[in-house]
């Protein structure tokens, strides 16, 4: 059974668990609800799953002496989601998302710059090099779901729609018609995804 899940009046969802980040902010506008969903992936090591130190990262208690890349990327490095989902479908919640987490960096949305501004960012453990688990999807469907019920959300992308020179998650695996198909959400939602010339 695919799960349910609702956004709180405080901007946290019932059914993930709670672990808040200290990397977040305001929103600019004060209270603008976030209009945008954006997908990534993540894995820590690059490549590895399961663990604790997507979470570590988050929360500012990653060992960067325990991993070389850590050491290289990701010493004093403060970013933040406000969601992680790992490869058994399981959700985490970092940050409300009614406050701004730092996940997107430099980035443009059709024109509209600092999209952590106005977006609420997904990460999927997983990595360029692999397909994302039967449990993720169903997890995302139903978090999607529940965040355009509850916020004027207009569209979705990924990490690479809005940062092209920088970055390529959520990668090649990741199957955007899936998700579509699974949220039963219109084509105008997904604008860098030609749905029709999808598989």
């Amino acid at each position: 059974m695919t799960a349910r899940f609702a956004v709180a009046a405080d901007g946290w969802v019932a059914g993930a668990t709670r672990l808040p980040s200290p990397n977040f902010a305001a929103r600019p506008d004060g209270s603008a609800p976030p209009t945008l969903i954006v997908v990534h992936n993540i894995s820590l090591p690059p490549g590895e799953f399961g663990g604790s130190a997507i979470a570590d990262l988050f929360l500012n208690r990653l060992d960067c002496d325990a991993h070389p890349y850590y050491d290289t990327h990701l010493r004093g490095v403060q970013v933040s989601a406000h969601f992680v989902i790992h490869r058994d479908g399981a959700l985490e919640q970092y940050v409300s998302c009614d406050e701004r987490a730092w996940h997107a960096g430099a980035s443009n949305f059709f024109g509209r710059e600092r999209c952590n501004d106005f977006s609420i960012g997904i990460e999927l453990e997983g990595s360029d090099a692999t397909a994302f688990e039967a449990a993720q999807y169903r997890t995302l469907a139903a978090l999607v779901t529940a965040l355009v019920a509850h916020y004027p959300i207009e569209a979705l992308a990924g990490h690479a729609d809005i940062a092209p020179d920088r970055k390529t998650d959520p990668g090649p695996h990741f199957e955007w018609a899936r998700l579509q198909r699974d949220t039963s959400l219109a084509a105008r939602y997904f604008p860098y995804l030609n749905l029709s010339a999808a598989s």
